[in-house]
């Protein structure tokens, strides 16, 4: 067995710098979420007392809960749309494919600050300037707003595995004179099921954590848990915050393997999605 040479030890050990560099302030957060002092960045001994706070502080509880609530239902209509996106570019593809497709590129690589200036006079025209009452309300703009780039990438995970799929089950179902939506529930949703939940739980994460475009469109009394973050940044960060980032670092970790267990189960993995994407 040959001895490593010195580039491939100096590769190691950059690669394990890099890795420290960005994991670092992660772990940090995670061991001051149980600082018992008044701000997060003066340790004061151990305590439990900001995981308690979740739950004994209103407003600390209720960010969460809008986010938590606005991330299933973005989650739900990405997945929704996403899922009806994905199979009509795979199953019926034509000239409209390329714009599309286009669009959807378009809709990924927008930045959100972008995004966030563009939807806050739009809601703001619907809601007051045309009397439509729904776009006035906080959760339904926090909705659409987060359910945009989410959207795309169900639709890339669903394509993704249409793609590799053989169209011959759904054609034989058609022989047998199945109609069209009895065709769709027994056949094709089996087919992408795993697509559709791991692109789900993907478009849950991604609305867990927005910031730009939630800081832009909220309105009073939907304030979500980032921008209540982001705002605190102000009058000084308190321990509580690091716990619940704690919390919600975790729980996305085990979503995002989740994720990566349903695309292995399915015959997939996220770096195969991503390139037939």
């Amino acid at each position: 067995m040959s001895r490593p040479s010195g580039t491939n030890i100096a590769l190691g050990v950059w690669t394990t710098l890099v890795f420290v560099f960005l994991f670092a302030p992660i772990i940090v957060i995670a061991i001051y979420s149980f600082n018992g002092g008044r701000l997060l960045t003066a340790w004061d001994g151990f305590s439990l007392e900001p995981f308690t706070a979740i739950v004994e502080r209103p407003t600390v509880r209720h960010t969460v809960a809008v986010s938590l609530q606005t991330a299933v239902i973005a989650a739900l209509l990405a997945s929704a749309l996403g899922t009806l996106a994905g199979m009509a570019m795979a199953r019926f593809p034509g000239r409209w494919t390329g714009p599309f497709t286009l669009l959807l590129l378009l809709v990924s690589v927008t930045p959100e600050i972008v995004d966030g200036i563009a939807l806050l006079p739009w809601f703001v025209t619907l809601g007051q300037d045309w009397s439509l009452l729904p776009f006035n309300n906080g959760y339904v703009r926090l909705v659409i707003g987060h359910s945009l780039f989410a959207t795309a990438v169900v639709t890339y995970i669903v394509r993704a595995r249409l793609v590799g799929l053989d169209a011959s089950l759904e054609e034989a179902s058609a022989d047998l004179y199945a109609r069209p939506v009895a065709t769709f529930f027994k056949v094709t949703l089996p087919l992408v099921g795993p697509a559709v939940l791991a692109g789900g739980l993907l478009a849950f994460t991604l609305s867990l954590d927005n910031t730009v475009i939630s800081s832009f469109i909220n309105v009073s009394g939907t304030t979500s848990w980032p921008v209540y973050v982001l705002s605190s940044v102000r009058s000084g960060l308190k321990p509580e915050i690091a716990a619940v980032s704690t919390i919600l670092l975790v729980f996305t970790l085990l979503v995002l393997g989740l994720v990566a267990r349903v695309l292995k189960r399915s015959g997939s993995s996220v770096t195969d999605t991503m390139a037939v994407a």
